[in-house]
């Protein structure tokens, strides 16, 4: 029977997403050294399927209860946490909070908590009343922050003791997203640039934005091919906005692809439309894929990049969005000459190897 210490972790959503992606990457680095459970708030462990089959993981159902009061659902799940008496409960951004509440009345349980990012529900500001939870709540916990901008709300919205801080950027398999390899083309029949873009389509990723965009520049005569991947609730609304705006031959919806690497070397030209980001996945995958990226200017997606790709961040709107996408589709030496300076930014910068050993040390309580 392994000895190896429990990991209980809590997310909102076990979907595929940043922080899913890169739990199933420590897990499948790490092998053995630790047990897995998963609790997924609302039922999805897709991302499970990105676990090597030596990795030690079970998925853990704790429905919610219709009409059951906050003291009665934090007793419940501090009950679970008693039963299974894990080494650490590490949970996931605000969805999770209920289960760092409940932590509070389990004396000796290690807590670690990442935080990722708002909703959008908080991308014009943050709620004062997660404010002061957080700050309430997690201040004996360490906290895990990928980006400058959350590690500035932490010290100064929240309010956290330094010590509990730790600023650990994301990092990535560069040997697995690189610019050669085998190529997935998922673009559509025609003629231009490919354009492509990875989210889950929820509000916040906002790929209306992109949509809009590329319908202008296919307007105003430029010519572009556009490949979606990812799936999620917004996929029926964009496929029939995408009729509506001329791009229904110009543009695929490609669907959830469990291995992207292939597919990004068969775009010539990565975006990113989000209201709401911090250090997206991503980004950092097209820029370890040879890619020049246009985006919006979220997050800490302006200081990933760096000064040789400043032009092509822009502002939350489909016309700047536009204009950061037109230079990199007339001009293939453009392309090629930003791509490669991402690519060396990823392996200056983003080596997941040093993103592994810092996330272990906090799990294993060091």
């Amino acid at each position: 029977m392994s000895m190896a210490p429990l990991l209980l972790h809590v997310f909102p959503s076990f979907a595929v997403g940043g922080a899913q992606v890169r739990m199933a990457a420590i897990a499948n680095r790490f092998g053995p050294r630790w047990k897995h459970a998963v609790v997924a708030l609302d039922g999805r462990h897709d991302c499970a399927e990105r676990l090597r089959p030596d990795v030690p993981c079970e998925p853990v159902d704790v429905p919610r209860r219709d009409g059951e009061t906050l003291p009665a659902r934090l007793s419940r799940i501090a009950a679970e946490l008693r039963a299974r008496r894990p080494h650490a409960l590490v949970t996931s951004n605000w969805g999770s909070i209920e289960w760092a509440m409940a932590r509070l009345a389990v004396p000796g349980l290690r807590h670690v908590h990442m935080e990722d990012g708002f909703g959008p529900d908080e991308a014009a500001g943050q709620k004062a009343r997660r404010v002061w939870t957080r700050r309430l709540v997690l201040r004996r916990s360490e906290i895990i922050l990928p980006s400058t901008l959350l590690l500035r709300a932490a010290r100064e919205q929240w309010r956290l003791p330094e010590r509990r801080l730790h600023f650990i950027p994301n990092g990535l398999d560069l040997a697995r997203f690189r610019p050669d390899g085998p190529r997935l083309d998922l673009a559509p029949e025609g003629e231009g640039p490919v354009i492509g873009t990875v989210a889950a389509l929820r509000p916040e990723k906002n790929l209306e934005r992109l949509l809009r965009a590329c319908g202008a520049l296919l307007a105003e005569g430029a010519k572009l091919r556009l490949v979606v991947l990812g799936d999620g609730p917004e996929r029926a609304r964009l496929e029939r906005l995408a009729g509506e705006l001329g791009l229904a031959a110009h543009a695929r919806f490609a669907g959830h692809v469990p291995d992207p690497a292939a597919a990004y070397r068969g775009f010539d030209a990565f975006a990113l439309s989000s209201d709401t980001e911090q250090m997206p996945f991503s980004v950092l995958e097209a820029m370890a894929s040879g890619l020049p990226v246009a985006s919006t200017d979220v997050g800490d997606v302006r200081f990933m990049l760096g000064e040789a790709q400043a032009a092509h961040v822009a502002a939350r709107d489909a016309g700047a969005l536009a204009s950061a996408l037109r230079p990199l589709l007339a001009d293939a030496a453009l392309r090629a000459r930003l791509g490669a300076a991402n690519r060396a930014k990823a392996e200056r910068d983003y080596d997941q190897e040093a993103m592994f050993a810092a996330h272990a040390r906090l799990l294993d309580g060091g």
